[in-house]
């Protein structure tokens, strides 16, 4: 068996099954396990499959369907820009920031002046918008293309973002919940935005209010990881509350 299709024998065997040991497939393809793990290893960082203890598990059934950006760019758009706008006021000269790929990042990047600034994104949107100002220098991370969303996801995403730091990172998401933190549509972008995360001094959270009290399909962090959250006037006192609690600042425009 040629090495090509001994890999799409395993992403086959693991995506029917949900998840597959290691000397499962060993016996299945007829090599070695620490073949299999080899294998393993750069299916993972293609994003055809995720490891996981002792195996693999597919990543296929991980996935919910993305909103199309076209569609998500008419959702609350209003409330999106307003949101935008605040946003950014908090971004000063020669500072280094990232933006997500989501559209409020995108109405970010077109509020943005042309001043001296590095920014990293994951978004093509983002990094075209700011592709005609001077003194912006633009960083993309690559990796796969997600094309419902125009973003870059996966392992090479993610890794890229191992490079960096960033004075202050602003992101959204599908969900925000009080006890179960911030969420998004599938495992790609989730890991992303965790990712994101940690490698920000400070945490901005881009969300208008119907994003509050929903819960998405992937986990991304707790709450507290956040410094401050940018939402619209529609966002109920009681949540607004609760949230200052948590040491988070909100800011409703």
């Amino acid at each position: 068996m040629l090495v090509a299709e001994r890999y799409e024998k395993i992403v086959q065997l693991v995506n029917e099954r949900g998840s597959i040991r290691v000397s499962e497939l060993s016996e299945l393809c007829e090599v070695t396990e620490e073949t299999i793990r080899r294998d393993l290893d750069r299916l993972e960082q293609s994003g055809r499959l995720r490891r996981s203890h002792g195996g693999a598990v597919s990543v296929r059934d991980q996935q919910q369907p993305e909103i199309p950006y076209a569609e998500r760019e008419i959702t609350q758009a209003e409330e999106k820009k307003r949101i935008a706008r605040e946003a950014v006021k908090r971004i000063a000269p020669n500072g280094r920031i990232l933006l997500d790929a989501s559209t409020t990042a995108w109405y970010m990047a077109a509020n943005l002046p042309d001043l001296p600034l590095t920014v990293l994104t994951n978004s093509i949107k983002v990094a075209m918008e700011l592709a005609g100002k001077e003194k912006i220098e633009v960083i993309s991370t690559g990796g796969i293309l997600a094309a419902r969303s125009l973003s870059y996801v996966g392992p090479l995403a993610e890794r890229s973002l191992d490079a960096y730091h960033v004075d202050l990172a602003f992101l959204s998401c599908k969900g925000v919940h009080l006890e179960r933190g911030i969420s998004e549509s599938n495992e790609l972008q989730g890991r992303i935005k965790q990712k994101m995360i940690g490698i920000a001094e400070r945490v901005v959270l881009l969300a208008d209010s119907s994003k509050f009290g929903v819960q998405a399909f992937t986990h991304v962090a707790p709450l507290h990881k956040v410094h401050e959250i940018v939402t619209d006037s529609e966002l109920d006192r009681e949540t607004t509350e609760q949230l200052q609690s948590l040491g988070i600042t909100v800011t409703d425009v």
